[in-house]
């Protein structure tokens, strides 16, 4: 008997973190048996012969080793996503087994896991059996169950009123099916004919062929006597009466005639030419059935909409649900319309059904038509009071929306959080992507929500499309979360990027979204990231329609200084230097500007004593958000180091009075004193020294103060002791963060992962962060200016900052 030799080769997954790997394995000792077991195919099973591997743990910088066993049975949450236009960020720019090829490889159960690389990795294995399997019949009919699997019926709001059946073409609706023998007398009759048949005769022999069995309406197509009848129509066009002609164009429907087809374009020309002359339903039936043929009528649809302007009085409830069912499809906003639309939304807000409100939604989504916050709020107002009668593809179609316009509409978003985990198993794969996208984009974050994705994403997830795997990783990493069964979910999602690489190459924005939703949650897989980064997949983001070169920027950067063993493709430096002057000039136009930014740099000059002693500028322009940077000597006297002009190259003398305890009380409260200011100075310094104070307390009078033409700098040593112990010539950078709203998770103090990663990468380079955070500084702008250099000088001279350097 032959023996069967099989290496099991992983792909190379960086995982930055500060875990034990110690202690991960023995807290998964008893059960990573059973899912290496899980992961192998039963051939494997039967003739495993496991090679020798080394494994190399990647020693990221200022590693450290912990120990915190109820890491195990608890997830860790921290934070939200990026930020667009008001953020203070231009990061912009969301039950089935898996089945795979055999090129597919199952993923490790631990993390951190770096194999040597072998001969031929297993990215180009993946790509080249990608492709090659794209590009045959099998693989397309694969995509088409896939499709079909996961996709809902937009058309089921038709189903909850009888009027829609005008309107609407019923593919469900039953029809006596014809004998073969009638068919084939009808075709005969045609090949015979002369071609001088009337138009009710064609549209006649329309109507029952479209009736033989399905099975057979491919043939037909193909068949030369349907084609002579087709020509017979064309010649007659002109002839027919509307309803023939739309009986015509229903035949079509049912024999699913090619949307290229010959008569069709005749039918398009004829109902445009026609338009005026129809009634309203004729005119909304007529684009269904195109709807339906999948054909795009661009002229037909722009009749439709001046139409509808024209005749607006007359749109019955069904009418305005079916028109708007038809701008969606058609991805077309007629913007002359759309006052009107929102009029009749409020107008008939409460007559519709569930159903139709969640097509009203999915149609201003797909047009991206604009929708005021009015509306919007009135249509959540009304969903979150029947969420639990409504059903799941409505549901997800007003949340669609909901993201489209920013809305956060909290009553909504908490009984989302109340009926939607209990659902999240039986609903499709998409459905899932987009209430988590919806989460991330609104920067909610609803641990009950997300756990449940992830529970139930693994079994699924040979139904993602590349978008779809792209956007649960890019979600979850916005709100850096990381579920229970994280390395189940993340492996899996990794495993089908690599299964969708082919698909990567037409939306290169994809490979982009789920790689920086990875780093945000420290997860950096090499050889995608290698992929990601070379020359051919660089040229091809230049062609996408979306702005990429920053997302390239980002992805480098972090690599760089987070994995630095790395020794993939990176991007050119030229590149890099370019985005950088794009990004600086950004900030320069619309973040340093802003108020909060400009005010703390301005008190922390006259607190420091200059402008050489902080710099407003981006530590790291990767991640597109202002620092504001100070350098402290380990004394905790400030360091001039920002001499950008040169005039202002000079030897800065130590000037200012020091703060006393008397001086502050004169300066609040306006009493004077006998006592000399040296004198109150010593004495106030030798009682502070006898009770042991070595901090400050924010708004305490000693602290609130900055004499004119001095410096806060000796006060703040003089008051604190403790910051001239340990003395040392290196000092410590600060990195101080203004942070905003949208540096966080809604209505909470969990930070976005974009704003996590900066962070964690700061404190790699060696700058310690301090934070001004917004329910701190906000409304401080609005105090005195002592008040607020007061707050500066507790946040910068804290004694802890040293200890924490």
């Amino acid at each position: 008997m032959a023996t069967v030799l099989i290496w099991r080769r992983f792909p190379r997954l960086s995982r930055v973190t500060t875990f034990s790997t110690t202690a991960k394995c023995k807290a998964k000792s008893g059960s990573s048996k059973s899912e290496e077991e899980k992961e192998e195919t039963p051939e494997a099973a039967a003739t495993r012969t496991e090679p020798a591997a080394t494994i190399q743990l990647l020693n990221p910088l200022d590693y450290r080793v912990l120990y915190n066993p109820s890491a195990y049975a608890r997830s860790r949450a921290a934070s939200q996503q990026h930020a667009a236009g008001s953020s203070g960020d231009a990061f912009t720019s969301l039950g089935t087994t898996q089945v795979g090829s055999t090129s597919s490889q199952a993923w490790p159960p631990i993390r951190k896991a770096l194999l040597k690389p072998r001969s031929k990795p297993l990215l180009e294995q993946t790509i080249s059996a990608g492709l090659s399997a794209a590009q045959t019949k099998e693989e397309a009919g694969k995509e088409k169950a896939e499709l079909h699997d996961s996709k809902e019926d937009p058309r089921v709001f038709q189903k909850g009123r009888p009027e829609y059946r005008s309107l609407s073409y019923d593919k469900s609706e039953p029809v006596e099916t014809l004998p073969l023998e009638e068919g084939d007398s009808i075709l005969h009759s045609v090949a015979t004919s002369e071609g001088n048949q009337s138009p009710g005769t064609i549209s006649d022999h329309f109507v029952k062929l479209s009736r033989l069995p399905v099975e057979q309406h491919s043939g037909l197509v193909t068949d030369p006597r349907f084609n002579k009848l087709c020509h017979c129509a064309v010649k007659s066009m002109g002839l027919f009466s509307t309803s023939d002609l739309i009986h015509v164009l229903k035949a079509c429907v049912r024999l699913v005639v090619p949307p290229t087809h010959p008569l069709l374009s005749a039918c398009e020309s004829e109902f445009c030419r026609r338009v005026w002359d129809m009634n309203l339903d004729q005119v909304l039936l007529v684009a269904d059935c195109w709807r339906c043929l999948e054909r795009s009528v661009p002229s037909y649809l722009s009749i439709l909409f001046s139409y509808a302007n024209m005749r607006w009085k007359d749109l019955a409830l069904p009418h305005f649900v079916q028109l708007l069912y038809i701008i969606g499809e058609g991805r077309r906003s007629p913007t002359d319309l759309m006052q009107k639309v929102e009029s009749m939304i409020l107008k008939h807000l409460d007559s519709f059904t569930l159903e139709e409100v969640g097509a009203i939604c999915l149609g201003l989504f797909k047009s991206l038509s604009g929708i005021s916050d009015h509306v919007m709020r009135r249509i959540a107002d009304r969903v979150s009071l029947q969420m639990e009668d409504m059903s799941t593809y409505a549901l997800v179609n007003v949340l669609k929306l909901l993201r489209y316009t920013r809305m956060d509409h909290l009553p909504l978003l908490k009984e989302l959080g109340k009926v939607i985990p209990a659902r999240i198993p039986t609903i499709n794969i998409q459905g899932i992507m987009h209430i988590s996208l919806t989460c991330s984009s609104l920067h909610y974050f609803d641990e009950g929500i997300m756990a449940a994705v992830a529970m139930s994403l693994p079994s699924k997830v040979a139904y993602c499309r590349s978008k779809d795997a792209a956007k649960f990783l890019w979600s979850f990493g916005c709100l850096d979360y990381e579920p229970p069964n994280e390395e189940e979910f993340y492996s899996s999602l990794i495993e089908q990027m690599h299964r969708k690489l082919h698909e990567f190459a037409k939306f290169p924005e994809h490979l982009l979204t789920g790689l920086l939703g990875l780093a945000f949650v420290k997860r950096f897989p090499e050889e995608l990231i290698d992929y990601a980064l070379r020359d051919e997949f660089i040229q091809r983001t230049r062609s996408s329609k979306y702005e990429l070169q920053k997302d390239l920027f980002t992805l480098s950067k972090s690599v760089e200084i987070e994995c630095p063993s790395y020794q993939g493709s990176r991007l050119p430096p030229q590149l890099c230097q370019e985005i950088t002057e794009m990004v600086l000039t950004f900030a320069e136009q619309e973040i340093y500007v802003r108020p909060e930014i400009v005010e703390a740099t301005s008190l922390l000059e006259s607190m420091l004593g200059g402008r050489e002693y902080v710099k407003s500028h981006m530590v790291l322009p990767h991640t597109r958000s202002s620092d504001l940077e100070v350098h402290l000597a380990m004394d905790g006297r400030p360091i001039p180091f920002n001499f950008k002009d040169p005039v202002r190259v000079k030897k800065l003398k130590d000037t200012g009075v020091s703060l006393t305890d008397d001086l502050m009380s004169q300066l609040i409260k306006g009493r004077s004193n006998s006592q000399a200011p040296v004198e109150v100075d010593n004495e106030a310094r030798a009682a502070r020294q006898e009770r042991g104070e070595q901090g400050w307390t924010p708004g305490s009078g000693r602290d609130r103060a900055m004499l004119s033409g001095g410096s806060l700098a000796d006060a703040c040593l003089e008051a604190t002791p403790s910051l001239r112990l340990n003395s040392h010539p290196q000092g410590v950078k600060l990195a101080i963060q203004v942070s905003n709203r949208n540096h966080y998770c809604y209505a909470s103090k969990r930070l976005l992962g974009l704003h996590r990663l900066k962070r964690r990468q700061l404190q790699q380079l060696g700058y310690v962060v301090v934070e001004l955070p917004f329910w701190e500084w906000f409304p401080l702008l609005k105090r005195t200016r002592l008040e607020k250099l007061s707050y500066l000088q507790y946040k910068v001279f804290d004694p802890a900052l040293l200890s924490r350097a």
